[in-house]
């Protein structure tokens, strides 16, 4: 097995490793520490020696003696050593535990921001670094808000089990959010040298496809499905040969994976209906729109920027903002566009954010202000982590100025 192979599948087991040791011990911060160990030591001996016939029953036992390990050297939990025999490890679960330990981490204890942050890590697989950089604060800030998830889990008390329905409509908002965020950083990631991440985005769409068959009638659940399917659909066209970076209006449709769009269509088409309508639907429906037009230029643009309209009426993202900009480009034109732009910069949120500076160098583009559209592409190159994206935004503003 390849070593890509190897960390996909223990990207896979990871959740299931971490919920058979928190069902055991309760202890969020040293059940995650062992699976660490257990998944670094996977990684060191299954590409040389072959991975085992179980697994996860493999990397639970690790764990286990790794957590075993820590509760020996720690005198105030010997009492706690003594109800879980350390001749028998955890279980291993034949069941999926994941949406288990996804509402786990969107705890009502913990404040929205800890508990998406805390779930990126234990169920997405993130390191702190690229959550970080998904909001735009310090690594260290971060893992100091981790942390203080971890903890609060533990004082909690609460069981490892699904939430009641009234805890899971408490939840649920997190819940989705922390989905999103997933599958944002598979589709385009924020750092390294590919474009994507497949396994996340992928894990992200199983989770929610899981969520889904949970509350089938929850229409911003249907949504958010959609969605990702609206969105993955064109993964495959968005590079080239080499890995470069594709924009949207230059790629081969024929690409695109129709089953996906249908699916994706048939989904917020049934959902917007039952109401109340929310921001992961009209964000659907965006994207509905750009997927069922034919060619780049048959886009339906008036019809963007209204729903670009109405979502920005649900929320005050930045991002969102950005993108009602391009819309509004091209329905009324690039110059009245930029001075959009203007109120946009002075937001702390997104003004030192690469896509700012990209989306001004393309306003500025279509407004024929060549010199100022290739310095804004090669300050965009210089603010992003992605190298796809640094040299595409890099070669756009080459071919600007020999153009």
């Amino acid at each position: 097995m390849t070593d890509r192979a190897v960390e996909d599948l223990l990207r896979a087991e990871a959740p299931q490793v971490l919920a058979a040791l928190l069902r055991r011990y309760d202890d969020f911060a040293a059940a995650e520490d062992a699976v660490q160990d257990a998944l670094i030591a996977a990684a060191t001996q299954w590409p040389r020696e072959g991975v085992p016939d179980y697994p996860r029953g493999w990397l639970i036992q690790v764990a286990n003696r790794r957590m075993l390990d820590t509760l020996r050297s720690e005198l105030a939990r010997r009492r706690r050593e003594e109800h879980h025999p350390i001749e028998e490890p955890p279980p291993v679960p034949d069941r999926d535990d994941t949406l288990v330990l996804l509402f786990l981490c969107c705890h009502p204890a913990l404040k929205p921001s800890a508990a998406i942050a805390l779930t990126l890590r234990a169920v997405g697989g993130l390191t702190t670094a690229e959550i970080a950089g998904a909001y735009l604060i310090p690594e260290a800030t971060m893992a100091q808000r981790i942390s203080r998830a971890k903890l609060k889990i533990k004082e909690s008390g609460v069981p490892f089990r699904l939430p009641t329905p009234a805890e899971r409509s408490a939840r649920l908002a997190a819940v989705l959010h922390v989905l999103y965020l997933i599958f944002n950083e598979g589709y385009t990631s924020s750092t390294g040298p590919d474009l994507r991440r497949s396994d996340l985005s992928t894990e992200a769409i199983r989770l929610t496809r899981g969520l889904h068959a949970l509350l089938p009638a929850d229409p911003e659940v249907a949504g958010l499905l959609a969605l990702m399917l609206l969105t993955d659909a064109r993964r495959d066209a968005r590079t080239g040969p080499a890995g470069e970076l594709i924009p949207l209006t230059e790629q081969d449709r024929s690409r695109w994976d129709q089953s996906q769009i249908a699916e994706g269509v048939a989904l917020v088409t049934a959902a917007l209906p039952r109401g109340p309508v929310g921001p992961y639907q009209v964000q659907a429906a965006i994207n509905a729109v750009h997927d069922e037009a034919p060619t780049a230029e048959e886009t339906d643009w008036p019809q963007l920027l209204a729903l670009y309209g109405v979502l920005r009426g649900m929320t005050d993202n930045p991002m969102v903002a950005l993108n009602h900009a391009v819309a509004f480009a091209m329905v009324h034109g690039a110059a009245a566009a930029l001075d959009l732009l203007t109120t946009l910069a002075a937001d702390k949120r997104i003004a030192h954010h690469h896509r700012l500076h990209a989306v001004r160098a393309h306003l500025l583009e279509m407004a024929g202000r060549k010199e100022a559209a290739a310095e804004e592409y090669r300050k965009a190159a210089n603010h992003t982590a992605s190298v796809p994206e640094q040299r595409y935004l890099t070669l756009r503003a080459a071919r600007i100025l020999s153009g």
